[in-house]
């Protein structure tokens, strides 16, 4: 089985969120070892620049060593969880420091909301 590396740009059908469809399309592996040898990896949505407009966007700024041809973004609220055999091909990688820009964006979406505090709670 291929290996793939958080950082690793790839090709895979990305599903839809709002309806039942894939997209062939760029992503970005976001999880580690430990999730692939469960069977799975995590990728955020790799999407064109023209397409920006979510807060935590992050813009793609090395895009031939990402493989990728056009300006594009990295959205880091749209996360899939999906099978290594689904992957088309690697196609490059980000950089590293966008890398763990990316990877401290999906950290903080994980566990954010904080319960209230009962009434006569200190």
């Amino acid at each position: 089985m291929t290996r793939y590396a958080p950082g690793d740009v790839v090709v895979v059908p990305f599903p839809y969120s709002d309806r039942f469809a894939e997209k062939r399309r760029p992503a970005l592996v976001v999880s580690n070892d430990e999730v692939m040898s469960a069977g799975f990896l995590w990728l955020v949505m790799i999407t064109t620049a023209q397409n920006s407009g979510m807060e935590q966007d992050i813009i793609i700024e090395d895009l031939s060593a990402a493989g990728l041809s056009r300006p594009s973004i990295v959205r880091p609220v749209k996360i899939a969880n999906v099978e290594p055999s689904r992957i088309v091909r690697c196609a490059g990688r980000l950089g590293a420091e966008q890398a763990e820009a990316v990877f401290a964006a999906v950290r903080s979406f994980i566990g954010r909301d904080r319960p209230k505090p009962r009434k006569g709670a200190s």
